[in-house]
């Protein structure tokens, strides 16, 4: 028997029992729908994490107090004078800018509706260190910064929650912790990102915040933010700032008392994160394409038992054990095949009617049906038909042919 009557045959005996073969075939459609939907929101998460972090550009590092890699009994805080330091060209050569930063959740609230915003005390540098564009208004400067002004520039979120519009607010006073604040502009909108919402954020003068809301003991700062001339220097720029930190904070060798991260940091670990979910949801999803191999067992061993005056007659005619092995397995595997195809479509429906869902939310995820998970989902799927149709394809074609014409 050649491979093209095997695969006639096959389509033959499936069409004469329609919908068993039909029944048969939607649990591996479930399965594979299930690998591919879940695949693909998990490369979707990856992408958004990933490029929200990469949106902060390639040339941005995070210093933090403590070490994330070994413990350090009492690090010393990060100071206002570290960020002096580090800004200091002839210290930190490959240094552009910096950016010191301190926050908080703190209530905001206009005309009887509230928030409850982060709230960060940033310095002018912020706006170029974080490339932070504006919707309306003007951002912090130097002026305000000096004279403790109170000034915020406010995030989209904070707009929509306190006014209900992003329109026509500059001028507005709005309060924070009690204490009035004039807004003098409003952030264009970055939806979330690794570091929480982008839009959920009220920024004040950092002198402000650190003389009336954000208070810190001495000069403390949550975060210094650095901006490295090039993407090609952020190996040297990591050194220079790390020389810095440890003959300020006089730290052990080995034991430094802070971190600093840079963007591709961020984003291999993120990465880390979503592969890790992305194998958990495509491992569970998986399950589906296993029951869905048992059902195809199942039917087969039914059909030998159907048809075991048929292999008789077929062995008592000249067919071979392999004819009658290859018969049961096209036939198993078929089911699969076509299984993983329909599974597929409708794979993409899922992993598309979830993208329409999470715009219309407002989340920013967009599952990403990738060839490399087609491939995986059609060969797996036609692998299950195969695997599962062994034992009854064997035992078929293990019939004596005189015992197999006795059958009834």
């Amino acid at each position: 028997m050649n491979f093209g009557q095997a695969i006639i045959e096959a389509i033959e005996s499936l069409n004469a029992n329609k919908t068993r073969s039909g029944l048969t075939i939607l649990g591996i459609v479930i399965g594979v729908a299930a690998v591919i939907a879940m695949l693909a929101v998990g490369n979707g998460a990856q992408n958004t994490i990933t490029g929200s972090i990469s949106g902060l550009g390639s040339n941005l590092l995070f210093v933090f107090r403590g070490n994330f890699d070994a413990e350090v009994r009492n690090p010393k805080p990060l100071t206002f004078a570290d960020a002096e330091a580090i800004a200091d060209p002839f210290q930190a050569p490959s240094v552009a800018m910096v950016a010191p930063v301190i926050g908080t959740n703190l209530e905001v609230s206009f005309s009887g509706e509230k928030s409850n915003p982060t709230v960060n005390g940033v310095t002018p540098s912020y706006q170029q260190v974080r490339n932070i564009d504006l919707m309306d208004g003007e951002f912090i400067n130097e002026d305000h910064d000096l004279g403790q002004a109170s000034v915020a520039v406010i995030g989209t979120d904070v707009a929509d929650s306190l006014f209900g519009h992003r329109d026509g607010l500059l001028g507005e006073t709005i309060r924070i912790s009690g204490q009035p604040f004039r807004i003098i502009g409003v952030l264009a909108s970055k939806g979330g990102s690794a570091f929480g919402s982008e839009d959920n954020v009220v920024l004040i003068p950092f002198s402000t915040a650190q003389s009336r809301l954000i208070r810190r003991s001495g000069d403390r700062v949550d975060s210094i933010l650095v901006q490295v001339i090039s993407a090609n220097q952020v190996s040297e720029a990591t050194e220079e700032i790390s020389q810095i930190l440890r003959y300020r904070h006089r730290t052990e060798l080995g034991l430094d008392d802070f971190t600093v991260f840079s963007q591709q940091d961020f984003v291999a670990t993120a990465q880390t994160i979503t592969n890790v979910l992305t194998i958990f949801l495509g491992g569970i999803a998986g399950i589906s394409l296993l029951v869905g191999g048992i059902g195809i067992m199942n039917i087969m061993l039914v059909s030998v038992t159907e048809r075991t005056k048929e292999i008789g007659l077929r062995k008592a005619l000249g067919a071979r054990r392999k004819d009658i092995l290859i018969q049961f397995l096209t036939e198993s595997s078929l089911l699969s095949l076509f299984g993983g195809v329909l599974g597929i479509g409708l794979g993409w429906l899922i992993a598309f009617a979830v993208g329409r869902i999470a715009a219309a939310s407002g989340t920013q995820l967009i599952p990403a049906v990738g060839l490399d998970a087609i491939l995986l989902a059609t060969i797996f799927s036609t692998a299950v038909g195969l695997f599962f149709g062994i034992y009854p394809a064997n035992r078929a074609a293990g019939l004596q042919p005189v015992e197999a014409l006795r059958h009834e």
